[in-house]
């Protein structure tokens, strides 16, 4: 490659017996050797293996344009944006041209006067792949021209051009990426006569410019993206434009839990400046099981779903609130507590849409709800199931429930400092045994991390309503759950009498 780089003419490109394939051969060839060395095809993208990328390879190997569908944060515009990878790293073009000359078979007004005038003289210059890739956002306010082209009156008028000169054309993004990949964005969103626009250059492979009788015929890859029609009522693709795309490919969210995860931690921005990051294992389920009560809640709605970028931001916002407590106190370690977990909410209530029943509970209770299933799911996946346990005379979790008899509480709060975080939670009889016998030793490999696994197991119970939880400000304070209903009980009698006085 680096002898062709050399090449500066026409001339020199056809002694040397260069071979320029159509786009979609190019990108086939390549696909196939990656396939043959056992190479990964899309880069950083998890669970896809034996659904995605398999129909992915069919469409290429069958030289189709293809569209992605699925709801949001399904990794669709990333798989968009690695196609560029499979093209060759350069090609030759004639240079000056606005569309990306093939040197033997020039098609522009441009290129083609070029090489009449001068023929195996005519210079060429070498393209990246990067140069090869378009990508538009599809937004009802495209237009033709931002697509395909129009005339272009200060060309004419400074070439001194007629208006029916085929050098007036101002090419649009599409002809640009002439030999190359293209890609839109959100196809639906597309008004219905810019799809009709796009019928001859996926059929024909060619280009007409304000009723010019030339035709310009492009060699061009086009991709798309797209939600489900039924996701948004701000438009669908015309079914003529659908008919005309080769391959329609589902993506979907992460189908196992420890997918979900690996995307999470590879995804968010976890380095923190000089400060060790310690999360234990089980916050990562806790988070990822959050999105996947989403996904199943019947306060969310369902055709809009909820993206990876849920975990994501959540992560991020649970070791920053980890972190800040870290500088206030000294910390030289950031460690993730479960109140951390409620101070994270906010990258929960802005990433997921509720319908009529969520509304009315209200995006604040629905995440904590989400979140509160999230910690009972993974708790039962470590710990025995409370009243399963209670009906065989084995409760695990007596001498906890006890401890909180005759008025006892637990105050935490997210800003306690290490040390008084682990001595609040010691307190309580029989919590730590518990941890210590039912989570992994990995896990609690440090005091700071024992102290979370402690906190975890009274979250859970509380979830479980074994234990009560009342919530002021960032402070949570636990206590006996039957004290906390006796309580909250107020006789009609002592009403009356209190009237009375």
């Amino acid at each position: 490659m680096n002898d062709l780089l050399k090449i500066k003419t026409i001339g020199q490109l056809r002694a040397a017996g260069y071979k320029v394939l159509s786009v979609k051969d190019e990108v086939r060839n390549n696909l196939i050797d990656k396939l043959r060395r056992s190479e990964t095809i899309v880069p950083g993208i998890v669970g896809y293996d034996t659904t995605v990328i398999p129909e992915l390879c069919n469409a290429i190997l069958s030289r189709h344009d293809f569209i992605l569908l699925g709801l949001r944060g399904q990794a669709k515009s990333r798989i968009l944006r690695a196609l560029p990878n499979l093209l060759d790293e350069y090609i030759p073009i004639i240079k000056g041209s606005e569309i990306n000359d093939h040197p033997f078979a020039p098609v522009s007004k441009y290129a083609v006067d070029l090489v009449r005038e001068r023929s195996e003289d005519v210079e060429i210059e070498w393209i990246g792949r990067d140069q090869r890739f378009g990508e538009k956002l599809a937004t009802p306010d495209v237009t033709i021209a931002d697509l395909i082209g129009d005339i272009d009156p200060i060309k004419a008028a400074a070439q001194r051009l007629h208006y029916a000169h085929e050098g007036v054309i101002h090419f649009g993004i599409i002809p640009r990426t002439n030999r190359g990949i293209f890609a839109i964005n959100e196809l639906p969103d597309l008004q219905p006569r810019i799809q009709v626009g796009l019928f001859n250059v996926m059929q024909e492979r060619d280009i007409q410019v304000r009723g010019f009788p030339i035709r310009i015929p492009l060699d061009v890859m086009i991709v798309y993206s797209a939600n489900p029609e039924d996701y948004t009522n701000r438009g669908n693709i015309i079914t003529p434009l659908k008919d005309r795309i080769g391959s329609q490919i589902h993506t979907h969210y992460p189908r196992t839990l420890d997918y979900g995860i690996t995307i999470m931690k590879q995804e968010a921005w976890t380095r923190r400046d000089g400060l060790a990051l310690s999360v234990p294992h089980f916050l990562y389920e806790i988070i990822e099981s959050v999105a996947v009560a989403a996904r199943q809640s019947e306060f969310v709605d369902q055709k809009s779903g909820v993206s990876t970028r849920l975990t994501i931001s959540c992560l991020e916002n649970l070791i920053s609130n980890a972190e800040r407590r870290a500088y206030v106190g000294g910390d030289k370690t950031i460690v993730p507590r479960i109140c951390d977990l409620f101070a994270a909410l906010a990258a929960v209530t802005g990433k997921i849409e509720l319908v009529y029943e969520g509304e009315q509970e209200g995006v604040i209770n629905v995440s904590k709800g989400l979140l509160g299933k999230a910690i009972k799911q993974v708790f039962l996946k470590y710990f025995p199931e409370p009243y399963a346990a209670m009906k065989k005379g084995q409760n695990p979790y007596a001498n906890i429930v006890a401890w909180f008899k005759n008025d006892r509480k637990l105050d935490i709060s997210d800003s306690m400092g290490d040390d008084e975080y682990a001595k609040a939670l010691q307190r309580v009889d029989g919590l730590r045994d518990l941890v210590k016998r039912h989570m992994p030793a990995e896990m609690m490999r440090g005091h700071a991390e024992m102290a979370v696994g402690m906190e975890f197991a009274l979250e859970a119970l509380h979830q479980n309503s074994m234990l009560s939880k009342d919530e002021i400000d960032n402070v949570r304070i636990y206590s006996d759950m039957i004290n906390k209903m006796f309580s909250n009980i107020s006789r009609p009698e002592d009403e009356e009498d209190s009237d009375e006085v």
